[in-house]
């Protein structure tokens, strides 16, 4: 598919002749829903594809932070995401990440679209999130409970009332207006929902950590063998979301073992302290295949930290159309 044809079909914004295709987020969202995300990125692990193939992401020192770039091939299509973070940024009224993806075809490297990259992220992460929650959560899951109250929080929740039927949905956060908001958020949805604090652990079908917490958020020998937790928020060695006690119960699912062991702070700490033998972790790839089944007699974690391929997914959805 060419450009210009993909530029018809979808009534992107377009630039110089010949020239690449430029998509909004706006163009995005309207191409792709936090759903259908799922299931493109739950159709590349299907497909045979496995995450340990795709290249580890570079982090390069740049000006007053950082560039992360992310390059993946899947199939007929290759694609890079430039994000930069500039801590200093929201001081000037600036984002302090901004990212750009580059679609190219594989068999000739041409640039065929340029794409919105922040939304992508913001796509594909409630959107891998949800894949493994899917397979590790009971069918009858029923209460959920969302520890943050950002942009993910938000998006967390929306993609999991499309794989359950949730009649509690629990928001714990550290300020009570962004709580109340989140809280509304889920009611639009047609959620029944409510504000509550740590111990709603206790009792869960599902927890979803979407915080910048660098310590756990709450005792993990609350959480009942039933449960499925899913941690998404911190991809830094020395930050975790759950605790040891935690990880050491539950069997544990990450994207890619490699990709953990150097990124996932709540992996790695277990590991470092004895709770988690590395030779346990199971790759999503697995669990979706069937090659390893869910354990049931105990917690189930899925730790993520994003990974390249699946902005390529995502991107991809955006210029083939369902």
């Amino acid at each position: 598919m060419t450009a210009e044809t993909t530029s018809n079909q979808n009534q992107h914004t377009v630039g110089a002749a010949g020239s690449p295709a430029w998509y909004t987020s706006e163009q995005i969202l309207d191409a792709v829903s936090v759903d259908r995300a799922r299931k493109l990125l739950e159709s590349t692990l299907a497909s045979g594809f496995r995450p340990q193939d795709d290249p580890a992401r570079s982090n390069i020192p740049a000006g007053t932070g950082h560039l992360l770039l992310m390059p993946s091939v899947l199939g007929d299509w290759a694609g890079i995401k430039v994000a930069s973070v500039s801590p200093k940024n929201p001081e000037q009224g600036l984002p302090r990440i901004q990212a750009t993806y580059v679609l190219m075809d594989s068999a000739t490297l041409t640039v065929q679209a340029l794409m919105e990259g922040n939304v992508l992220t913001t796509l594909r992460t409630p959107a891998i999130s949800a894949v493994a929650a899917d397979y590790l959560a009971t069918p009858d899951a029923s209460k959920l409970v969302v520890f943050g109250t950002g942009p993910q929080a938000l998006s967390h929740i929306e993609a999991f009332s499309k794989i359950r039927s949730f009649t509690d949905v629990v928001v714990c956060g550290r300020t009570p207006e962004k709580v109340d908001a989140a809280v509304e958020h889920a009611r639009s949805l047609g959620l029944a929902a409510r504000s509550g604090d740590a111990t709603e652990v206790r009792d869960a079908d599902v927890v979803v950590c979407t915080t910048s917490a660098a310590e756990p958020l709450f005792d993990g020998a609350l959480v009942p063998d039933t449960a499925c937790v899913v941690a998404m928020g911190s991809h830094e060695p020395e930050f975790r979301e759950l605790d040891s006690t935690l990880m050491g119960r539950a069997q544990v699912v990450v994207e890619d073992r490699a990709t953990a062991m150097r990124e996932a702070g709540d992996v790695i700490q277990a590991v470092k302290d004895g709770s988690l033998a590395e030779d346990t972790l199971v790759d999503l790839v697995d669990i979706v295949t069937g090659a390893t089944k869910p354990d049931l007699e105990r917690p189930r974690v899925f730790k993520c930290v994003g990974m390249s391929w699946q902005d390529l997914a995502v991107a991809i959805g955006v210029v083939e159309p369902e």
